[in-house]
């Protein structure tokens, strides 16, 4: 007998309902997903079952690259931005920072079924059916990267570049803490409530003062959720079954502490 029919949502994505080659996989699906000044751009999406993890990377419109990893064995999500530098100002050629906080339950859909991810029409430009609300997050903590992989594996590999510019929040360190995590790790910074005299960099008229950055990026598209269909059998008893995603978009702020001006000159008045 065949089973259920798929409903006919034309251009989604659907969960491949077949199981995953033997005891873990990896895969990878690549979208295309429009920008909010509706420029297009090629999201990245990577699944590995086996380690659980996943991992989201895409250009933003100012040129920098954006990777999400999301690590649930260890509940651990980093935030990984290479932004292009301004030569003309002294700057290299790009960037990198690293926003490490804790991953909540339901944020991501799971690696596996992250893994199934396959699309009807890979021509299709997306854009998220959920828009969620923007996220201020202080990050007040320097995470030690010789000493990270403790925290998660992945730190090693995706802040390579961030060696000295690895954020977190005292919130977050309070959990892993509890969790067994080595606190030497962890360097609690600068805050702007403790020093009046640190100055939002925006506001600071000297490059090589140390202020309080800001840095603002978007996961413009990802799977958020599990969509579940409806089905009878042959007796009339109704079951469900994982049939597609929803998908969403969130935007984060973080404010940290750098030790001078010029290693914040995005966040200026404009």
């Amino acid at each position: 007998m065949r089973g259920p029919r798929l409903p006919a949502l034309p251009a989604l994505l659907w969960l491949a309902l077949a199981p995953l080659p033997g005891p873990a996989a990896r895969a990878e699906l690549r979208v295309r997903v429009r920008l909010p000044g509706g420029q297009v751009t090629e999201e990245s999406l990577q699944a590995d079952s086996g380690a659980d993890c996943v991992s989201l990377e895409l250009r933003a419109a100012d040129g920098a690259l954006v990777t999400l990893t999301a690590d649930f064995r260890q509940e651990v999500k980093i935030f990984r931005a290479l932004i292009l530098g301004e030569l003309e100002r002294g700057q290299s050629q790009f960037q990198a920072l690293c926003f490490v906080t804790r991953l909540h339950r339901n944020e991501i859909i799971p690696s596996e079924s992250m893994a199934k991810l396959r699309q009807k029409n890979p021509r299709t430009v997306r854009q998220a059916e959920e828009v969620r609300g923007l996220e201020h997050l202080s990050m007040d903590v320097a995470v030690n990267f010789s000493k990270a992989a403790q925290l998660s594996s992945h730190i090693h590999n995706v802040c390579a570049e961030a060696r000295e510019a690895i954020y977190t929040r005292e919130e977050d360190v309070k959990f892993w803490l509890e969790k067994g995590v080595d606190g030497s790790m962890f360097e609690v910074l600068p805050r702007g409530s403790d020093l009046p005299e640190l100055q939002r960099c925006r506001q600071c008229p000297e490059r090589w003062r140390p202020c309080m950055c800001s840095y603002s990026l978007s996961i413009e598209w990802y799977p958020c959720m599990l969509k579940y269909c409806k089905s009878r059998d042959a007796a009339g008893r109704l079951s469900s079954y994982k049939c597609g995603i929803r998908s969403c978009q969130k935007g984060y702020t973080f404010h940290f502490y750098v030790p001078q001006k010029q290693l914040c000159l995005w966040d200026e008045e404009t």
